[in-house]
């Protein structure tokens, strides 16, 4: 069992860098819980990488889905995530309709179709970054009311966050994550951004989004005073989003070449957070 562990966390420093240093500051007795966590997050967020159509990537998601129901317990002992994820789940007492919903939301990400509205941006975020936050607060032991809505915020903004990281990719394939209702009111198309047409338009719609993603770090860091300081190790990564959008906004941004923050510098402010949690919070 303790190889799975030991894979999951392997996979973790790998595809989740970030994750997996804010991991390193969590207790010792959670880590393992967490690594499992985020491992399987990375095998169900990469589906429409791996499977490239959707068939074969909702048969991926299905598997998943018939792990967690106990369908596939002779598969899942063999499969290293899995079966870490399970002796999580179990350990820790993972809400298994959290997990499932979680897979549900994913599928979205096999097809090609829109989201209308910002609302429903917001919704698929709650249902996988917020969602993933939710079940990290349970493994290291620190959910409740408070920092359920303070997750919900977080999990917006580290969503949008991504995603704006990601347009290049997401548009090469025709996939759109900028809500339709965005780009209407400025008057960007989406035909523009698949072809990769960085046009004004496009970039007063996507400073649209990166306002929306700091009204939700605002929101978070109203609820933090009554979060439990045990939460800590799974925010960390939200210390990354505001440096992040700050980049995007100065004069000369490309949407189609985006500058992430560098690996020193994501560290360097990974750790700071750490010392000053307030710090996660920064816009």
């Amino acid at each position: 069992m303790k190889s799975n562990f030991d894979h999951c966390a392997a996979l973790v420093r790998e595809t989740d860098r970030d994750r997996y240093l804010a991991t390193l500051f969590a207790p010792e007795a959670r880590r393992e819980g967490l690594f499992a966590l985020y491992a399987f997050n990375g095998e169900i967020a990469r589906v429409r990488d791996v499977a490239r159509e959707p068939m074969p990537g909702e048969i991926r998601l299905q598997w998943w889905r018939e792990v967690l129901e106990g369908k596939r317990d002779g598969e899942a002992a063999a499969h290293p995530v899995a079966a870490a994820l399970m002796a999580t789940v179990k350990r820790h007492k993972l809400s298994q309709e959290t997990l499932i919903a979680l897979i549900d939301a994913r599928t979205f990400d096999l097809y090609d179709d829109p989201f209308p509205t910002l609302d429903d941006l917001d919704n698929y975020a709650v249902l996988t970054w917020s969602a993933l936050l939710s079940l990290a607060a349970q493994i290291l032991g620190a959910a409740n009311e408070a920092s359920g809505i303070l997750l919900r915020h977080a999990g917006i903004a580290l969503a949008i966050d991504h995603l704006l990281l990601s347009l290049p990719r997401h548009a090469s394939r025709h996939q759109l994550y900028v809500p339709l209702e965005v780009l209407q009111r400025h008057g960007a198309k989406s035909d523009e951004l698949f072809a990769g047409h960085d046009s004004e338009q496009l970039k007063a719609a996507l400073a649209e989004l990166r306002r929306h993603a700091r009204r939700q770090l605002h929101a978070a860091m109203m609820e933090a005073g009554q979060v439990p300081v045990q939460l800590m190790p799974a925010l960390l990564p939200l210390a990354l989003v505001g440096p992040q959008l700050a980049r995007m906004d100065r004069r000369g941004y490309e949407p189609f070449r985006p500058e992430p923050l560098s690996r020193l510098r994501r560290q360097w402010l990974l750790w700071r957070a750490a010392r000053d949690p307030k710090r996660i919070f920064a816009v």
